[in-house]
């Protein structure tokens, strides 16, 4: 398995695609996951079209064990971020 494209991998590219320069590319980048934060944070959702969808679902207060001890106790709840992938992207991979 290869390693994860870095920051500075995404931008060059990004910036290859667009035909511009890499502070464009960096700057857009940063203002789509700026965007993509704020809203999922106050409980949004964004569909980033060919990729997904990212949204920010509640989970309620839960019984769960430590693995460790065997003890049961109550998790507060929480929230949690969830990625529900395109089909294109899927096929794209898969096909």
């Amino acid at each position: 398995m290869s390693k994860p494209m870095t920051k500075t991998q995404l931008v060059a590219a990004v910036a290859d695609a667009m035909g511009a320069d890499k502070k464009t590319a960096s700057a857009a980048l940063d203002a789509i996951a700026g965007v993509v934060t704020r809203e999922v944070a106050s409980g949004g959702a964004v569909t980033l079209p060919g990729i997904g969808k990212v949204v920010c679902r509640a989970r309620p207060e839960r019984q769960v064990r430590n693995p460790a001890t065997g003890e049961t106790m109550t998790k507060p709840a929480d929230k949690v971020v969830k990625v529900a992938i395109a089909k294109a992207l899927k096929e794209s991979v898969n096909g």
